[in-house]
């Protein structure tokens, strides 16, 4: 078998599926292992005990899959066009979810086209080990990616590109296959700059690549499944659903194209739809509504809580004092504690008008 040859094939394929790079690496983390490890011992995580968990699985590929060598990084955009991010966080009223989760789920979309990848690979080599990940297994993604060549890591610790910005999902193939690897992208672009830093709302990003998962908001509208701390929620403004503030000072997202994939465009007119429309929703409307969305990574209670916080923080109306205390008599614990706090703060609002 001409590896060679195979690995300009396996670039041609996943360019033919959709995706706008793919690069081979070897299968050692290298430092990026190492910085996972500091990473959680300051404790960054969190409640997101899967990444300490599983954290050996991350730093040694052949226990995910076995004999693994290479590493096959693909990149796929996903920017939706036209959705103009920056007014709709400027409109109080309006919920800010993040450009990534307006569309399919990314998890499905990337790893079917993976899938398709890891099959023509099979095909040419049917012996061959390979199994194809998207955020659904302890993989060093963005490290792997580095090695490479996609892009670097940014301030903001994700993968930047001078050509793309960092406006796309990565995805991977492990395989035992032993290809020719590609060089890493080599020399970062971030230089002096430290936009990324300086716009966060909660000051989440501590230190350049140093991210404090707990004070991010991506991880307060997701990954926390209980009570968000009170002196966050004034910062997290109108962002229901994940923020993309980091990405949208960035200077290389000038360069950002938007997705051509017809899966990543809104769905449910989530680019731009009031915070009391959401707040109406039942239960088993946002079940309906968000079925095939990465948005069902929270349950219906994260969403109210997520959304009425939204609430506390915007402009003073007595609409929206009306609707937070219409459902009140009917919220769960969790959702009770937001509500209170959020009517708290319109009647503050109010009483200063």
């Amino acid at each position: 078998m001409d590896l060679d040859t195979l690995a300009e094939d396996i670039k041609r394929w996943g360019s033919e599926l959709g995706f706008q790079h793919v690069a081979i690496t070897d299968a050692s983390p290298g430092i990026h292992a190492e910085h996972l490890e500091a990473w959680l011992q300051n404790g960054f995580h969190g409640e997101m005990d899967y990444m300490s968990d599983h954290a050996e699985l991350r730093a040694e590929p052949g226990r995910l899959m076995a004999g693994t060598t290479r590493v096959i990084s693909a990149r796929m955009n996903y920017l939706p066009q036209s959705t103009q991010p920056l007014r709709v966080l400027r409109e109080s009223r309006k919920a800010y979810v993040s450009r990534y989760a307006l569309g399919r789920d990314y998890h499905k979309v990337v790893r079917r086209r993976l899938a398709r990848l890891a099959s023509r690979i099979k095909e040419i080599a049917p012996d061959a080990g390979v199994r194809a990940f998207t955020d659904s297994a302890p993989v060093l993604e963005k490290g792997f990616a580095e090695k490479a060549g996609l892009g670097w890591i940014g301030k903001h610790t994700l993968l930047l590109t001078r050509e793309a910005g960092s406006w796309f999902f990565i995805g991977e193939i492990f395989t035992d296959l032993e290809l020719p690897t590609d060089e890493p992208y080599g020399e970062e672009h971030c230089g002096s700059c430290s936009a990324c830093m300086d716009i966060c709302p909660t000051g989440a990003i501590v230190g350049a690549k140093q991210l404090d998962a707990r004070r991010c908001i991506s991880y307060l509208t997701i990954e926390l499944k209980g009570v968000i701390p009170e002196e966050l929620r004034p910062l997290m403004g109108n962002r229901i659903y994940g923020c993309d503030d980091c990405q949208l000072v960035c200077p290389w997202n000038r360069f950002a194209k938007s997705s051509p994939e017809q899966d990543f465009s809104p769905r449910q007119s989530l680019e731009d739809t009031t915070l009391l429309e959401l707040l109406r929703w039942t239960e088993a409307e946002f079940l309906n509504r968000t079925e095939g969305s990465a948005i069902r990574r929270i349950n219906f209670d994260q969403w109210r809580r997520n959304i009425v916080v939204a609430l506390g923080n915007a402009e003073g109306a007595a609409d929206i004092v009306e609707e937070l205390k219409r459902i009140r008599p009917s919220a769960s614990p969790l959702v009770a504690v937001h509500l209170d706090w959020a009517i708290e703060q319109q009647a503050k609002k109010l009483e200063a008008t």
